[in-house]
C-alpha cells in the first residue's frame, strides 16, 4: 500500500513510519524541513518537502497514494496572535481538498479525546472542528478518527514547577483517575487501522496506562529521587493565572484550563469509557525513565 504520512518525524510519525516500512508498505513522509530528508530516507521512506498549509503541494503529494495519515502539526501557543480554531480549520479543509482531488479512499486522522463534545471542552473544540470537516468527505472515503488520551510527554511541562515548588499542581488530577498514552502505542494503533478492512467512519481511542494523579506523581517522583512528590489540585482561576504568567497566549491558556476542567468533571472522558480500548504496551514506569532523564538535564 502507498501511504502518505504527515507530521514529519515527530513523536508519532517516526515510529509509525518505521512500522509501516517494516511491514512492506511504500511510505512517503511530508516534512516542512528540508534537513529531514536524509533521516526520512534512512528509514526506508520517501520524503516530500513542503507544508500542509500549501493545498497544491498536498494534492500533488497525495496523488497516486492509497491512504494517508493526517494530523495538525504542533504550533506556538506563546504567539499572542495565534488563532487555533482558524489554523486547524484551514488545515482540515486543505486535507479535504487534497483527498478529494487525489482520489484517496483511506484516511486515518489524529484527533483527540473529548472530540465528541460540542461545547465546554476548551482547545479540543478545534480538534472536533477538523473531524466535522473531514466527515464531509464523500461516503466512499473510509476514515478512522484516532482519539488519544493525555500524552505522557505533556508531563514534562511540570518539571519547572517541581524544581521550583516541589510539587505538581494543576486543575485536574490528584484523586482523579488519569489515562495516559505513549506516541508509540498511538503509532501502533494507526498502523493497525491501515490494515483493517471496513467501509465507513469510526472512532478509535488510544491509551497506554491508567492511574490517579497521586499515583502518577509517585511514579515520577521515585524516578527523579523525590519519592514523596505530591500532585496538588488548584482552582481553575489559579491555573489560569500561572499559565498567563509564563506567557501563554491568553485564549490558549483559557482553552487549556477549560479542557482540563472538563476532564476533572468527567465530561471529557465520557465517550472514552463508553468505547474503552485495550491498553497499549508502554506504561508510566517506562515513561518515568525518560522523564527522569529530561528532569536531570534541566
Amino acid at each position: 500500500m502507498k501511504i502518505i504520512i504527515t507530521g514529519s518525524l515527530g513523536h508519532i510519525s517516526k515510529p509509525l513510519t518505521e512500522e509501516l516500512v517494516q511491514k512492506g508498505h511504500q511510505v512517503t513522509v511530508i516534512s516542512s524541513k528540508a534537513d529531514k530528508q536524509q533521516e526520512i530516507e534512512a528509514l526506508g521512506a520517501a520524503a516530500a518537502i513542503g507544508s500542509v498549509e500549501d493545498v497544491d503541494f498536498l494534492t500533488a503529494t497525495f496523488t497516486g497514494a492509497d491512504a494517508v495519515y493526517t494530523m495538525v502539526p504542533p504550533t506556538n501557543f506563546f504567539d499572542p496572535n495565534f488563532d487555533l480554531t482558524t489554523h486547524c480549520s484551514k488545515i482540515g479543509n486543505n486535507y479535504v481538498h487534497a483527498i478529494e482531488q487525489s482520489g484517496i479512499k483511506r484516511v486515518v486522522h489524529l484527533s483527540s479525546i473529548g472530540a465528541h463534545m460540542e461545547k465546554d471542552s476548551g482547545l479540543i473544540l478545534a480538534h472536533r472542528a477538523v473531524e466535522v470537516i473531514l466527515d464531509k468527505l464523500p461516503g466512499d472515503v473510509t476514515i478512522t478518527f484516532i482519539r488519544p488520551v493525555g500524552f505522557y510527554y505533556n508531563l514534562l511541562g511540570f518539571i519547572p514547577a517541581i524544581k521550583n515548588q516541589g510539587v505538581i499542581s494543576a486543575n485536574y488530577g490528584a484523586d482523579e483517575l488519569l489515562v495516559w498514552v505513549s506516541p508509540i502505542d498511538i503509532a501502533a494503533a494507526i498502523a493497525e487501522e491501515f490494515e483493517t478492512s471496513f467501509t465507513s467512519r469510526k472512532v478509535r481511542y488510544a491509551a497506554s496506562d491508567e492511574l490517579t494523579g497521586h499515583e502518577t506523581a509517585k511514579v515520577l517522583g521515585e524516578a527523579i529521587g523525590i519519592p514523596d512528590l505530591q500532585w496538588i489540585l488548584v482552582s481553575d482561576e489559579e491555573r489560569l493565572r500561572v499559565m498567563k504568567a509564563v506567557g501563554l497566549n491568553p485564549t490558549i491558556a483559557e482553552g487549556l484550563v477549560q479542557m482540563f476542567a472538563s476532564q476533572y468533571n468527567g465530561s471529557l472522558m465520557e465517550d472514552y469509557y463508553r468505547h474503552k480500548p485495550a491498553l497499549g504496551k508502554v506504561k508510566i514506569a517506562d515513561f518515568a525513565k525518560e522523564f527522569a532523564a529530561v528532569y536531570h538535564q534541566k
